[in-house]
């Protein structure tokens, strides 16, 4: 079992933790660290992915953006989101292409929320992870010779609106929320415990 670096911190502003993913990245290229996992949150910001730049697709006027080179196209950062930036060498037999990885990825987000009693999901919708009818995570990440960077989102109590006003991720108005929006009472000591009680199982390392 490989040993996996996990740093916490409390509130990162995106811009710090996009130069922090790159140095980690390319120094788990070179093999001077191990696995790394960032878990952190954000200020309020919308990061604008290149599926949304290409379709123009534009937040609310009043919304803080940031262009960024992971996938995908609108995704809300603030208060009350668990942020998790998984800087990992993918190179176990299963993990031969991005669409696995995320697979991957979702089936721990869906673990750890179970630890916590709460049915989580995938849907053909998207991909990330949903709790009834209504998505609570996104999944967007970069790599570079089989590392990445980026990683994912578990909304667990956003501030009202906020998330639920965004077209995020080419889906409608209101189809993203917040466990605590769905009556899941969850705080972020609790995700966090959930999400490292079951990263060796899912993630076999």
């Amino acid at each position: 079992m490989h040993t996996t670096d996990i740093q916490r911190f409390d509130v990162i502003e995106y811009n710090e933790a996009v130069e922090m993913m790159s140095r980690l990245q390319m120094q788990r290229i070179k093999e001077e660290i191990p696995d790394t996992l960032l878990i952190l949150e954000h200020p309020e910001i919308v990061t604008v992915g290149p599926r949304a730049r290409n379709d123009g697709i534009h937040p609310p006027a009043d919304y803080a953006t940031q262009a960024v080179d992971r996938g995908g196209g609108l995704t809300w950062h603030g208060p009350g989101q668990l942020v998790v930036y998984p800087i990992i060498h993918w190179d176990k037999t299963d993990e031969n292409s991005v669409a696995a990885i995320i697979h991957k990825l979702e089936a721990w987000v869906i673990e750890s929320l179970a630890t916590l009693g709460i049915d989580g999901y995938r849907d053909e919708r998207m991909q990330g992870v949903w709790v009834g009818e209504k998505k609570i995570c996104s999944i967007g990440l970069s790599f570079l010779r089989w590392v990445s960077r980026h990683g994912f989102t578990i909304n667990y109590d956003t501030p009202i609106g906020r998330v639920e006003n965004l077209a995020g991720c080419g889906l409608t108005e209101s189809t993203t929320t917040s466990l605590n929006r769905l009556n899941h009472s969850v705080s972020r000591h609790d995700l966090e415990q959930a999400l490292l009680s079951t990263y060796h199982h899912c993630l076999n390392r």
